[in-house]
């Protein structure tokens, strides 16, 4: 069996629990082989970011022309995008057509709270890259930045929806909130996501896990999504894939202890 290829645009994590590093292990669990273009590096363990050196957005771009020059790539997802010039960047590739099935996942704030998005990056995603991803893929908090939203007035999955709303109009097809910090005091043991595009909503359900091993969560979401488009799913078929495959892999890891912080997830069911 010769697999499909698809691409993460992304930093990479010297922890290995997100990034590039865990797009990687996401794709290879799915079959599915991983090419990469770096857009940062950064010195990061379980318990934060110590340093971030951004790759010039030229060499990004040369790393996506060297691989999409050579590779039939069925789909991408681009994660840590770091500045405002490299989101531009991806966007102007995306708009030359070298970006099929795109998944964007708008990296903002790392799990453990530090900033990795310099000034001018939301106003790049909105308006250069929003435009042409199939599907756009953030976590509560990003959603609410996006917005210009305070994320402690998302309360109700009914906010969650607006949220939704609002970052559909700027042009992606389908637009994923992860709900996973969204403290519902009627389902407290439950982390539902909203799903919607232009002719329907969809509340993926599911529990809870509890554990502090969830580094990277949202780029194995992402991935996962963008795996799942290369081997033919649909965008609504991939993101329920994709949230059975990190449940399970938060699951496993649940008692890992990897670290002094916030755990990676077990992408490849070694703890099964």
């Amino acid at each position: 069996m010769q697999p499909v290829v698809a691409l993460s645009i992304a930093g990479s994590d010297s922890g290995g629990g997100a990034g590039i590093q865990a797009d990687i292990r996401t794709f290879n669990a799915f079959g599915v082989f991983a090419t990469t273009a770096i857009t940062a590096l950064t010195a990061q363990n379980t318990r934060g970011v110590s340093a971030i050196n951004e790759i010039d957005p030229d060499f990004v771009e040369s790393q996506v022309r060297a691989v999409t020059g050579d590779f039939e790539i069925r789909a991408v997802k681009t994660g840590m995008l770091a500045g405002a010039a490299t989101v531009r960047r991806v966007g102007a590739l995306a708009s030359q057509g070298l970006l099929p099935h795109l998944v964007v996942d708008p990296v903002l704030v790392a799990t453990s709270g530090d900033v990795l998005m310099s000034e001018g990056g939301i106003e790049a995603y909105r308006e250069a890259l929003f435009p042409f991803a199939e599907i756009v893929t953030p976590n509560l908090s990003e959603a609410a930045v996006l917005c210009n939203v305070d994320v402690r007035d998302v309360t109700t999955l009914d906010h969650v929806s607006d949220l939704a709303r609002t970052i559909l109009a700027t042009g992606p097809l389908y637009v994923l909130v992860k709900g996973g910090h969204l403290r519902d005091a009627t389902h407290p043991e439950r982390s539902p996501d909203i799903l919607l595009s232009r002719d329907d909503l969809t509340v993926l359900d599911g529990p809870r896990v509890n554990t502090t091993n969830d580094h990277g969560t949202g780029c194995s979401m992402s991935s996962a999504i963008a795996a799942g488009l290369a081997l033919g799913r649909s965008v609504p078929d991939a993101t329920r894939d994709a949230k059975s495959f990190v449940l399970a892999a938060l699951a496993s890891a649940a008692n890992w202890h990897l670290g002094e912080g916030r755990g990676p997830i077990d992408h490849l069911g070694w703890g099964e």
